[in-house]
């Protein structure tokens, strides 16, 4: 049995000023919404952290959520998306190169709920 799957993101090598940029992160998550067709219950929540500092959002999904935290300092950001339901791939190297300037990314995915995981 599995009851969902998570996908864990992460971003390196990223440009510090899109790390810090709020609307280009909120952007790039909404665009996840929408090709995947995921469906968000009331408003995504969102904090821009003071001077140099990233950004972190979440959306409560029907699905389960959807987050994101950035580190200018590290040029890195990470991303999880879990979902209890099957979803198609999502392009996450090309979409994080573009928005981000990603050089590297990872993506892990774990099958939920299966017996012995």
């Amino acid at each position: 049995m599995i009851v969902g799957t998570e996908w864990l993101v992460d971003a390196l090598g990223c440009r510090a000023e899109a790390l810090r940029d709020l609307a280009a992160v909120r952007c790039l998550l909404e665009k996840v919404l929408v090709r995947l067709e995921l469906r968000v219950i009331g408003e995504g929540a969102w904090h821009k952290f003071e001077g140099e500092g990233g950004v972190t959002g979440l959306y409560l999904l029907t699905e389960s959520h959807l987050s994101v935290h950035t580190y200018p300092e590290h040029g890195a950001a990470t991303f999880n998306l879990y979902c209890c339901r099957p979803r198609p791939d999502f392009p996450w190297e090309r979409e994080l190169g573009e928005a981000l300037g990603a050089a590297k990314v990872t993506v892990r995915v774990l099958e939920r709920g299966r017996a012995g995981t």
